[in-house]
């Protein structure tokens, strides 16, 4: 049977050996990672990484007498670049963290972060940019890397969603704080 090039969608008789490979080397994998790693959670996701890269390669490393080591040694890699990243920023904050001032989580500052959490995640910079600091539509569009009918409709849909929060809840995170 000739395999299409699809973007990958035409693979399905590939597909159903690599679930059988997935399902039956899965959970030994990550207990291998795990004895390098000494996180489960890591473990899982350098596995789960690696074998994301072997489904795009799955024609070629079913073909290997063991494919498990490709998928092993892929996740392998992934966890010692995972710990070499860490150590490397662990070191950086320990050599910046002398010169770091501290935060300023003034009341304002926690109430504003209060109001943003209302919000999704998409929209809170630009109600942060705009509203909070003043900032021109153009500016925020800029600084975000958006098209300026990008921020405006987030911008309306930012503050339609915080309406809806403060009229469900008048009092909001201002009484809180014991301010009226």
């Amino acid at each position: 049977m000739e395999r299409k090039s699809n973007g990958g969608r035409g693979r399905r008789a590939d597909l159903t050996g690599f679930e059988d490979f997935y399902q039956s080397a899965y959970a030994r994998l990550v207990g291998q990672l795990f004895s390098v790693t000494g996180s489960l959670e890591q473990a899982e996701d350098v596995v789960q990484e690696a074998f994301i890269r072997a489904l795009d390669r799955w024609p070629r490393i079913q073909a290997y007498d063991v494919p498990e080591l490709w998928v092993r040694r892929v996740a392998i890699n992934l966890a010692v670049s995972d710990i070499r990243r860490l150590r490397r920023r662990a070191a950086a904050l320990l050599r910046l963290g002398a010169q770091r001032s501290q935060p300023q989580l003034t009341p304002e500052t926690v109430d504003v972060a209060e109001m943003l959490r209302r919000v999704p995640m998409n929209q809170r910079p630009v109600l942060l940019l705009h509203d909070v600091l003043d900032l021109p539509i153009e500016q925020v569009a800029e600084q975000l890397g958006l098209p300026v009918s990008t921020v405006r409709g987030r911008l309306a849909r930012a503050r339609a969603n915080l309406a809806r929060h403060l009229a469900a809840d008048p009092e909001g995170a201002l009484s809180r704080h014991g301010r009226t």
